[in-house]
């Protein structure tokens, strides 16, 4: 069985990805897919970017990629002094969403939902938007496939969570690596495991993980930098807990 370790949200969190990147070593990984938001909140976005392409086997595109590949000067940050016109083309060739089989089932991988990069969908949110989740996706994909998912795979909303819903649809978020807001601040991330491309039935699995990293250094960093909302991001950091103010927005 294969072992494919999903990372999500880094956003801009060095200390975060690297802690990341170290256990990955030792977790005996075959393969490691990015859901994309990289970029953004956090001090070190060109940073985390490189090493997000470094470790990853695929990426895929995030809100944050798709808002700032089409907005590379949209205010508070000038993005191309940030990333650099190279990492500015690479984050507009991302795919949307990914495909593959996993022992039997269709998985499916994307940032935030099957039709859109800027829909949020929660644990919580109503049965019927759960279930959109598992439909043919309207975005760039990466693959062919006209089913539905079985299992479907995402970040966006900085919180890991797992359930089974109608017919035995698997629904899972990764959380977090640099902005976990779950109550528990440290970097999330899961696993799969299963028999990688083969549509015979057998077992598999999905493990979440956490990651201790140094939430000090990192709060320092951005204490040390000049990004919007910096007292926001670091209280998250710290707390694990979305802060007032960007509940707002």
């Amino acid at each position: 069985m294969e072992r494919i370790a999903l990372i999500s949200d880094i956003h801009g969190n060095l200390p975060a990805i690297q802690s990341v990147a170290q256990e990955l070593k030792v977790q005996n990984i075959d393969k490691v897919i990015c859901l994309g938001d990289m970029i953004g909140k956090g001090p070190n976005s060109a940073e985390t970017l490189d090493v997000c392409r470094e470790i990853s086997d695929m990426v895929i595109m995030g809100n944050w990629e798709k808002f700032i590949g089409n907005n590379p000067t949209p205010g508070d940050v000038n993005w191309v002094e940030v990333l650099g016109k190279e990492r500015l083309e690479y984050i507009k060739t991302l795919p949307e969403t990914i495909g593959f089989y996993l022992s039997g089932k269709y998985v499916r991988l994307f940032h935030a939902h099957p039709h859109d990069l800027f829909k949020r969908v929660f644990s919580t949110s109503p049965l019927e938007e759960r279930l959109e989740m598992f439909e043919i996706p309207k975005l760039g994909r990466e693959e062919c496939e006209t089913c539905e998912s079985d299992i479907v795979g995402y970040g966006d909303i900085h919180g890991a969570f797992i359930e089974t819903i109608n017919g035995g649809k698997t629904l899972f978020n990764t959380g977090s690596i640099g902005n976990a807001c779950d109550y528990l601040p440290m970097a999330s991330y899961v696993i799969l495991e299963g028999n990688y491309g083969s549509k015979e039935p057998g077992n598999f699995g999905i493990q979440f993980c956490r990651v201790e990293y140094d939430t000090i250094k990192a709060a320092n960093q951005a204490f040390h930098s000049n990004i919007p909302q910096k007292e926001a991001y670091i209280q998250e950091v710290k707390t694990g807990v979305y802060c007032i103010d960007r509940n707002k927005q």
